[in-house]
């Protein structure tokens, strides 16, 4: 017992030499050894033990040389105040939410770490700040809480199945069985991607639709998951639309998804250097005005309304401008787009 005691005081006194020392750029021996109330000796030694852990502490010998904490090549472990974990929670939540940083979760499974060994008192005044802030979103859009999103992220590593609570788009509420797997970040919106037990089917759910999840304890194995990303992606782009025009775009795949993003459509190759695109419209004039802006050569496969749509708009276009002479930047995609109604 007495050597368990030996090494937590050995430990304690190792982490309080890190905080020291990133307190300020240089600390001599002798000020470093003052501070933590030990040898210069001892100093020494912890010092060589702090860089094997991976610190890069350099040194400048002399009486007015010193020790100096610089930025290493790998992540030893950080030491923060309880101000300081406060802080860097609080704003690894408004990263995940505003998606700052992307959409691969980091934020959001830092922030959940950073949780599990905050201590209590800390937890606590996070989750007060929680209560108290409120995160404005853009106009239109949802919102939702960091404590929901934790909730989400912690359920997708448990592998654990669950039981959610749900509002779909009409507002109505539905209760199921679901594996959780991944939180995916498109625009400024969540998605929580999980397999539907009973209908046996991966589906994508937005969390700030989410009213609530509870694990049931039952660990679950999941086979053969799919690439949550690109589900979300098709999910958004074959939405609840009342029409589907197919066309194909005279480009390559990697051109065709910058002038119609997987949000907006599905994609398909069609040889090298041609794509087919099927993209969803409120009817068939909104899908030939917004083929129309893409402002690409392109051909509609199907329907014929929003072929004929294309065309009536193009000629009408092609009428306003005849007679003008000049072809300036306008002119131009005028010129592109008439080749839109091509059969």
């Amino acid at each position: 017992m007495e050597d368990f005691g030996l090494v937590v005081s050995a430990s304690a006194r190792l982490l309080r030499l890190v905080s020291v020392l990133a307190a300020r750029p240089s600390w001599t021996c002798a000020e470093l050894a003052d501070r933590i109330e030990v040898t210069e000796r001892t100093v020494r030694r912890d010092i060589a033990k702090l860089r094997d852990l991976g610190y890069v502490i350099e040194s400048e010998p002399g009486p007015w040389g010193g020790y100096r904490l610089r930025a290493g090549s790998r992540v030893p472990p950080l030491v923060l105040d309880d101000e300081e974990a406060l802080a860097v929670a609080a704003v690894l939540g408004e990263a995940a939410l505003g998606g700052t940083l992307g959409g691969d979760q980091a934020a959001l499974s830092a922030l959940l770490k950073l949780r599990r060994i905050l201590p209590r008192r800390v937890a606590d005044r996070l989750t007060e700040m929680d209560g108290a802030l409120v995160h404005t979103p853009r106009p239109g859009e949802p919102q939702i809480t960091p404590g929901m999103l934790l909730e989400l992220a912690a359920a997708c590593r448990r592998g654990e199945r669950a039981r959610l609570s749900y509002r779909d788009r009409e507002g109505r509420a539905t209760v199921r069985d679901v594996d959780p797997y991944r939180l995916v970040l498109t625009g400024r919106r969540w998605y929580f991607v999980a397999r539907d037990v009973t209908r046996g089917q991966w589906r994508t759910f937005r969390a700030d639709r989410v009213v609530r999840l509870h694990p049931t304890g039952r660990p679950v194995e999941l086979l053969d998951p799919p690439d949550p990303a690109l589900l979300v992606s098709r999910s958004l782009a074959t939405g609840p639309y009342p029409l589907y025009a197919t066309v194909r775009l005279p480009v390559p795949m990697d051109e065709a998804l910058r002038l119609v993003p997987a949000t907006v459509g599905v994609h398909r190759s069609d040889g090298a250097d041609a794509t087919i695109v099927e993209v969803g419209g409120p009817d068939a004039d909104g899908l030939a005005r917004y083929l129309l802006g893409l402002a690409t050569p392109l051909r509609v496969l199907a329907p014929d309304a929003v072929r004929l749509a294309l065309s009536a708009r193009v000629r009408e276009l092609f009428r306003a401008n005849e007679g003008h002479e000049t072809r300036g930047p306008s002119g131009a995609a005028e010129a592109d787009a008439a080749h839109c109604g091509d059969p």
